[in-house]
């Protein structure tokens, strides 16, 4: 981790989470207590940081330095509300397309899925809050910037994120080899947010249930699945094909 990635220190955590830096979690020693850190942890709830109570270990492999116990991790861009970021897009008047993330753990997948997305004109990248890469300088160095320019919601965890696209009208396609369907034949031209699994085990099972169709890529070869950025930019640009192609036909 890179020393621009984190604060260390009770004092200097709380004044980085009051002076409105974005934390993308907080490490704090499992068994540390006392009233300072009650009052940093009341400010965290506040704030709704995300924390993460672990063993003095883990915080002296970020920093051998005095952390007094408190590490925070600053996230390179500030993640946006996925309530407010959908009606935004509505009063937009944009036909909207955006990836999900379930489980994808590997900074640089969700860097390469990342920059796939902008390029393909997508509107947003759902994380959920534990089990997930975030946005960290190796992340944004795998996106070649792209984290920059596309909005990134963070969530409690995807079935909730699924609920709040279904009640804004989007179609929610997984992206699994248990699918049903070849992805080409899927309708891609509607509002849609595009589901990818974990590097090992893909998409959860129950989130799986509440996709309202599941795409699935032929593979030919000898290796049974592709990497999950490869496949999600086979995703994003069969959409762009989809959506190009009903634009000329409006044009003709």
């Amino acid at each position: 981790m890179e020393r621009s990635d984190y604060i260390y220190g009770i004092r200097p955590v709380m004044e980085a989470i009051e002076a409105g830096k974005s934390i993308d979690k907080l490490y704090i020693k499992r068994d540390i207590n006392g009233d300072l850190v009650k009052e940093l942890l009341s400010l965290a709830a506040r704030y709704n940081v995300l924390i993460q109570r672990v063993p003095n270990e883990r915080l002296n492999r970020i920093t051998m330095k005095n952390h007094q116990g408190v590490i925070a991790v600053i996230s390179p861009v500030r993640y946006h509300d996925l309530d407010n970021l959908l009606a935004a897009l509505y009063e937009e008047g944009v036909n909207p397309m955006g990836i999900v993330l379930d489980g994808v753990t590997d900074a640089r997948n969700f860097g390469a899925i990342a920059r796939s997305a902008e390029c393909a004109g997508a509107n947003f990248i759902i994380v959920p809050e534990k089990g997930s890469a975030s946005v960290t300088s190796d992340a944004v160095r795998a996106s070649a910037g792209a984290l920059f320019h596309i909005p990134v919601c963070r969530e409690k965890d995807i079935l909730t994120a699924v609920k709040k696209l279904h009640e804004n009208g989007y179609k929610v396609v997984g992206a699994t080899e248990k699918g049903a369907e070849n992805y080409t034949e899927i309708d891609f031209t509607t509002p849609v947010a595009i589901v990818m699994g974990a590097e090992d085990t893909g998409i959860t099972n129950d989130v799986i249930k509440k996709c309202d169709s599941l795409a699935a890529i032929p593979i030919s070869g000898k290796v049974g699945s592709l990497n999950v950025s490869v496949a999600a930019g086979v995703m994003l640009y069969e959409a762009v094909r989809q959506r190009s192609n009903r634009q000329r036909s409006y044009l003709k």
